[in-house]
């Protein structure tokens, strides 16, 4: 899935150009509308600094939270353009809509290195549908796009990939060229040993990542919730703990693949239990075959964590996707820390954080600069790992 990137346009190709950029700035607010975390703003920057620095007019769009068609005013982008400003050092031009002649007005104004930021595109339901006529519209304030929306890239929608059937070129900005550099290369051309570590409550929602994983990695370690439904599956008695009754058998011929290949199948060897769902709940460790009735796990033991850090030693590269526990209640948060650290401390290794949970544990850790990369895409990050393909990724234009 090579694919044409913003580094190859040259300031004769955008000077003076309107470029219409695709940006994930589906940032969490706080009860005052105030960003709580700018990450994804930050990690537009490379390619709006870089299109500024050429001469272009930059059109910035992204969603919002889910509006689902509706104006809803906590959903305005103005906190983000706002934010942008300060981080840019210049002033971004907010508009009121996405389309319409007082957006065609305002962008029509703008000088060459101006950046302008859209509302809301799910302010339009034609936008998750991919209408068509809606994608018209959007791309008829441009020459040219770029998406930078690696977080949206599994889904097919009007800004994502409506519009590129009416801009030429359509190209990818730094974040998706670096998510597809790495996410792509740690499966298709792997350091070794590789190793991946899925972690999250169900395996429903991690079967093809599973899967998929089995064919290319070394080690597979497994954590979180879904480690009950292997446990039920091997005939051992989980408690309270969650496992998905439908899907003992898949679990069964999950481990079974592994052996048949020679991967190291790692499940966790104890767990942390508690007497219920809750922060302050009692909790005690056990071995994995004393699990008591009535008690639920929301954590891998000490044991465990011992057990994952030998395996991961002598690994090159790590995928990591998904949390070892509850790690939200700091009382069941100790396997997901380890690991973290763990990872923190693989300086010569190649460390993918895949998105979702493991990202946020990352970062509550204070350890996510010490990864190579962390993925900024929670499902696209998973369909990328599965081998499925983007339709945000698929409509850009080949390198």
């Amino acid at each position: 899935m090579a694919k044409k990137s913003v580094a190859s346009l040259t300031e004769a190709d955008v000077s003076g150009k309107k470029v219409l950029v695709r940006a994930d700035f589906n940032v969490p607010l706080g009860d005052s509308g105030n960003i709580t975390d700018d990450t994804r703003i930050k990690a537009a920057l490379p390619t709006i600094q870089d299109l500024v620095g050429k001469g272009a007019k930059v059109i910035l769009c992204s969603h919002m939270g889910r509006p689902k068609g509706e104006v809803k005013e906590k959903l305005r982008l103005t906190p983000v353009a706002k934010r942008l400003g300060e981080l840019l050092g210049t002033e971004v031009i907010k508009c009121n809509d996405c389309v319409g002649d007082e957006v065609t007005s305002t962008i029509n104004g703008m000088s060459n290195c101006q950046v302008a930021l859209l509302e809301n595109l799910r302010f339009h339901s034609e936008e998750t549908s991919n209408d068509p006529e809606f994608a018209k519209q959007l791309a008829s304030n441009a020459d040219l796009y770029v998406n930078d929306a690696f977080g949206t890239a599994h889904r097919a929608h009007a800004s994502t990939e409506g519009v590129t059937k009416y801009l030429s070129p359509s190209v990818a900005g730094y974040l998706i060229e670096k998510e597809l550099d790495y996410l792509q290369d740690a499966v298709d051309n792997p350091k070794r040993p590789l190793a991946a570590i899925i972690g999250g409550s169900k395996v429903s929602s991690k079967i093809g990542v599973i899967e998929t994983l089995l064919d290319k990695c070394d080690k597979l370690l497994i954590g979180g919730g879904m480690i009950f439904t292997f446990y039920k599956a091997r005939g051992l008695s989980v408690g309270k703990s969650l496992v998905e009754e439908d899907k003992l058998e898949l679990a069964k011929s999950l481990e079974a693949k592994a052996k048949e290949q020679g991967v190291d199948f790692l499940l966790p060897t104890d767990v942390v239990v508690a007497d219920n769902f809750a922060p302050d709940a009692n909790a005690k460790t056990v071995s994995v075959e004393e699990i008591p009735d009535g008690w639920m796990g929301l954590d891998i033991g000490p044991d465990s964590i011992k057990v994952f850090q030998d395996a991961l030693a002598d690994c090159n590269a790590v995928i990591w996707n998904g949390p070892m526990g509850v790690f939200e209640f700091d009382k069941f948060a100790a396997g997901t820390e380890a690991i973290a650290h763990t990872l923190a401390g693989k300086s010569d290794a190649v460390t993918i954080i895949g998105g979702g949970d493991s990202v946020a544990a990352v970062e509550k850790v204070g350890v996510a600069d010490k990864m190579s990369h962390i993925s900024t895409g929670g499902g696209a990050s998973l369909e990328l790992l599965e081998g499925k393909t983007l339709p945000g990724i698929v409509a850009l234009d080949d390198a």
